[in-house]
């Protein structure tokens, strides 16, 4: 965290403790009893020093990856992109091959991994074009993203059993003039998106 000023100081909440609630294959779900700024409170919901603690639901996951394959053709640049059935949405989303960590794994290889799994593809280089909380209110994680360029292709996917995804080659210019409208409905996307942009215009 950056150095804060005194007057954001006094934006800042202080975790006196958590619990947690739920627990999946996905994320946990924690209760974070915190202290608002400015207050003097006691170190636990129970001991609250005459003060309110107030309760937030907090999603802890493992950090996600999200991966821009370009790939050159006869007609134009193109982006590597995956169909996949979103079950949140009830619908199918065209979007960049990515996921999540496996424990230990550092952000290059998930990255590699997850092209590779996903598309059959391996980068012979790779670019770290940033990192997003994707919900700052809510969730604990970061998602890391990546361009991946001079594809070779590994000849085929492996995926999960219950992963079940169709590669597509897409015209660069066909996705930034789809993008927040069906079948571009994932927000990471859009956010991969914004990255390319500034890197390929070094705004």
């Amino acid at each position: 965290m950056s150095i804060l000023s005194m007057d954001e100081k006094q934006l800042v909440w202080n975790e006196k403790g958590r619990k947690k609630v739920f627990d999946c294959n996905v994320f946990s779900v924690w209760e974070s009893y915190c202290s608002p700024p400015g207050s003097q409170l006691g170190n636990s919901p129970e001991d609250s020093g005459g003060g309110k603690l107030h309760t937030f639901t907090v999603l802890d996951a493992r950090d996600w990856v999200m991966v821009i394959p370009i790939i050159g053709s006869s007609d134009g640049e193109k982006f590597i992109m995956v169909w996949q059935w979103r079950h949140g949405a009830k619908s199918l989303s065209l979007e960049f091959p990515g996921g999540v960590f496996e424990p230990g794994e550092k952000p290059e290889e998930a990255a590699v991994r997850e092209l590779l799994e996903e598309t059959g593809y391996k980068p012979e280089k790779l670019t770290k074009l940033g990192d997003f909380n994707p919900n700052p209110a809510i969730m604990t994680n970061k998602i890391h993203f990546f361009l991946a360029e001079n594809l070779c292709s590994e000849g085929r996917q492996s995926l999960d059993d219950d992963e079940y995804v169709d590669v597509a080659l897409i015209d660069t210019k066909e996705v930034f003039q789809g993008i927040g409208k069906e079948p571009y409905i994932h927000a990471l996307t859009g956010t991969a998106l914004s990255l390319y942009n500034a890197r390929m215009h070094k705004f």
